[in-house]
């Protein structure tokens, strides 16, 4: 895997919006803070239009995210906000200037789509906080600091609390995955995730729990889950039952899913959509260790 370089201060950060319409006031604050940091921050044409559900038809969705690419100066791009859209404009955007410029790619949830595309590159990018994560009563988050960590150093180590779901166990493999919809949703595609001999991390928001069961059970009847190093779960956030119960937890119907496998599987990583979602090097390898503390370690050499 290719590894952009990491940030400097005076480096130029472009925002764009590949997918839902964003709420304005966060990210001017949040490029106010990027500001403060010390970096360039240029907002793409059409970050703060409004097409329907949609920031900005597709062609203008991908025309900034293209331009941003193509900027020889932008060190990073990170994405406004998630919602729904990147896998409308996926095959509208070229990719291919990254390979000989690499540059960080930032954000999670509906962003799954591009990081799946630039793995499929060969280049690393960040499973991390949006603009929207980076301030709470008005001061910086947590996962605003995690995010700044990974972007200027590469440092991405994390101990993890303890779940009696967990499978013990000890791996190390390249961390791939983000979120478990947008993973199914492009199945048989160009861009399908591989996972053999891979960590994956999985996480998810305001799903039908069938729903999440037939997403699973997806990924194990392609086998994309017999042969993972490792399996990390992150938030599965307001997940929605129906009038007649499903009768199992999020976490349940995963660790079902995997249950005639015997790699590690850690659950309540502190990723997705949730307050503490801190960030991760895609693409890059990491150790992987489940016990009564797991710790999550991300291998420079």
């Amino acid at each position: 895997m290719v590894i952009p370089p990491f940030l400097m201060t005076g480096d130029r950060i472009r925002i764009v919006s590949p997918a839902g319409k964003v709420q304005k006031d966060k990210v001017l604050q949040s490029i106010e803070l990027l500001q403060d940091e010390g970096f360039e921050v240029v907002i793409g044409k059409h970050v703060f239009d409004n097409h329907f559900q949609y920031s900005g038809r597709d062609q203008q969705r991908a025309s900034d995210l293209e331009e941003a690419i193509h900027d020889s100066q932008t060190k990073a791009i990170i994405c406004a906000r998630g919602g729904y859209g990147t896998v409308r404009i996926i095959e509208k955007t070229d990719f291919s200037p990254l390979i000989k410029n690499p540059k960080w790619l930032v954000g999670f949830s509906d962003v799954t789509v591009i990081h799946s595309a630039l793995n499929k590159l060969g280049i690393a990018s960040i499973h991390g906080a949006m603009p929207g994560f980076f301030i709470e009563d008005k001061k910086p988050t947590q996962s605003f600091f995690s995010l700044m960590e990974i972007l200027t150093s590469g440092k991405s180590q994390f101990q993890i609390p303890g779940n009696p779901l967990n499978r013990a166990g000890t791996c190390s493999g390249e961390l791939v995955g983000g979120n478990l919809s947008m993973i199914y949703s492009l199945q048989g595609t160009p861009w399908q995730l591989e996972t053999s001999g891979k960590i994956l991390i999985l996480e998810d928001l305001s799903e039908y729990l069938y729903h999440l069961d037939r997403m699973m059970q997806n990924l194990r009847l392609a086998g994309q889950l017999k042969n993972l190093a490792g399996l990390v779960v992150g938030g599965f956030t307001d997940m929605k039952d129906n009038e007649s119960p499903f009768g199992k937890s999020a976490y349940e119907i995963i660790l079902e899913a995997v249950q005639d496998d015997h790699f590690p599987v850690c659950f309540d990583f502190p990723a997705g959509h949730i307050p503490k979602n801190l960030a991760l090097m895609l693409g890059s390898n990491y150790h992987l260790e489940v016990s009564e503390n797991s710790q999550l370690t991300r291998q420079t050499k």
